[in-house]
């Protein structure tokens, strides 16, 4: 395997390679620097690329292999979203508003050290992960390796777009309402939202408990090796590496929210899964649960509304702040506390009431995204509210499973005629990843997606 190949063989065959002395994990980081350094001059994934230090751990990641150790991620090259401390620099989350550096590593990105992992950069999202595109203005579009005039999601696009790219093997992203599961989908890869507390967060109140840390990779294995390493205890490497039991799957095209039309290509490709899990042997029924259309939407909004207001409030910076970001924060601040009380409190009904649909199925699949990925700019002078009603129409099928914790994940399902990415959601029952990533294994299995890689690169 020559390492433009290894940079593109995903984290857990990276691994094997490096423990069985077929690959040196300083070649491959300098081969993924060398990546990085051709391509994210035009992708503009990489906030910070840390190309001595990545290159110092990797002789030490040798030097630990030469000498029979081992451990889950040892060596391999992965990248971290900028919403994640890393010790002695600041947790800008998208933004030029803070300066003040972490005083240690997150549990997260300690927890990658540990398994033996070589960080190699720290990769974009949009201020406070906002929008479900990675712009700002002062820090530029990130972009789509499948189309660099297209956006590769948000909010842990720049995540998304640096795995999509080969430039590492694995990236841990975050998701408070689809921030995972939107950039693998519009970048081809997979993209798992652990349940709720599934992986331990310093920040954990933040987006009022709907946050949630996760992989984003391009093979299934490779995510439930990276979850083993932040949850340890489930074993889902295992769960990953065998077909599931017959399940009961429930398809639903129905959105959050009235008259939110779908573009016939996702529901193509959601129509076309259902078929191929019904040919894998499971049963398959199309349900469109009620999800409480009008109050549950509502509810989010205010959420997503307060989080803003809130999230400006905590920065030492904030008019450093993109304006649409403060215009954000304002119509938060504005809500009435008793606004914000109700919809904190629609939190338990609503998980209650989605999760009727895992009485009598396994799984649900859905669309990800009502649509194929944002041209770059797409959204750009748009007024605020404007804005806001786009993303909540194009991510409808997302957040209602942040609020109810359930685990979910973007699972690649072919291209539009143009050639971009397009995906599904899988949701599975409370606190079980492990089925999540069976069937999406399973699903790798029947129609591998992850030897498709981007022109150019």
């Amino acid at each position: 395997m020559d390492l433009t190949e290894a940079c593109f063989a995903g984290a857990a065959r990276q691994a094997e390679l490096i423990r069985a002395g077929a690959l040196s994990s300083r070649d491959l980081v300098a081969e993924c620097l060398r990546r990085i350094d051709g391509h994210d001059r035009v992708l503009n994934a990489f906030r910070l690329v840390f190309a001595d230090g990545a290159l110092a751990e990797a002789e030490r990641a040798d030097a630990r292999a030469a000498r029979g150790e081992h451990a889950p991620l040892l060596g391999v090259p992965v990248a971290v979203k900028e919403d994640l401390a890393i010790a002695g620099l600041p947790t800008t989350k998208g933004t030029a508003a803070v300066d003040r550096p972490a005083p240690a590593d997150s549990e997260v990105v300690a927890r990658l050290r540990r398994a033996g992992a070589v960080v190699v950069g720290r990769t974009r999202m949009p201020e406070l992960g906002l929008w479900p595109h990675t712009e700002s203005s002062w820090a530029g579009p990130t972009r789509n390796p499948w189309s660099p005039a297209h956006s590769p999601g948000g909010s842990s696009g720049g995540s998304a777009a640096a795995v999509a790219a080969g430039m590492v093997g694995a990236a841990v992203g975050t998701d408070g309402a689809g921030s995972i599961r939107i950039p693998a989908a519009c970048t081809g890869l997979f993209g798992l939202k652990p349940h709720r507390d599934r992986v331990p967060l310093d920040d954990g109140a933040a987006w009022t408990g709907m946050v949630v840390a996760g992989p984003i990779t391009r093979h299934v294995r490779d995510a439930a090796l990276l979850t083993d390493v932040l949850a340890p205890g489930a074993d889902f490497a295992a769960a990953a590496a065998v077909d599931p039991p017959r399940l009961r799957v429930a398809v639903s095209l129905r959105t959050w929210g009235p008259g939110i039309p779908i573009a016939e290509e996702v529901r193509d490709a959601v129509l076309d899964t259902a078929r191929l899990l019904a040919d894998l042997g499971h049963d398959v029924v199309r349900l469109d649960p009620e999800m409480r259309d009008v109050a549950g939407s509502a509810a989010f909004a205010a959420r997503y509304l307060h989080i803003a207001a809130r999230g400006v409030a905590e920065l030492p910076h904030p008019r450093r702040l993109d304006r649409t970001t403060r215009r954000v924060a304002a119509l938060g601040r504005a809500l009435p506390p008793r606004t914000v009380r109700a919809a904190l409190a629609q939190g338990e009904p609503l998980t209650r009431h989605a999760n009727r649909v895992f009485d009598r199925h396994d799984l649900l699949l859905t669309p990800v995204l009502t649509r194929p990925p944002l041209r770059v700019g797409q959204w750009a002078g748009r007024p605020t509210v404007t804005a806001l009603l786009s993303a909540a129409r194009m991510t409808t099928f997302l957040p209602l499973w942040n609020i109810a914790g359930n685990p979910a994940a973007a699972v690649p399902a072919g291209h539009t005629r143009a050639g971009l990415p397009l995906a599904v959601q899988l949701v599975g029952r409370a606190r079980d990843e492990r089925t999540v990533l069976a069937a999406a294994a399973q699903l790798e299995r029947a129609r591998p997606w992850a030897d498709r890689r981007p022109p150019g690169f």
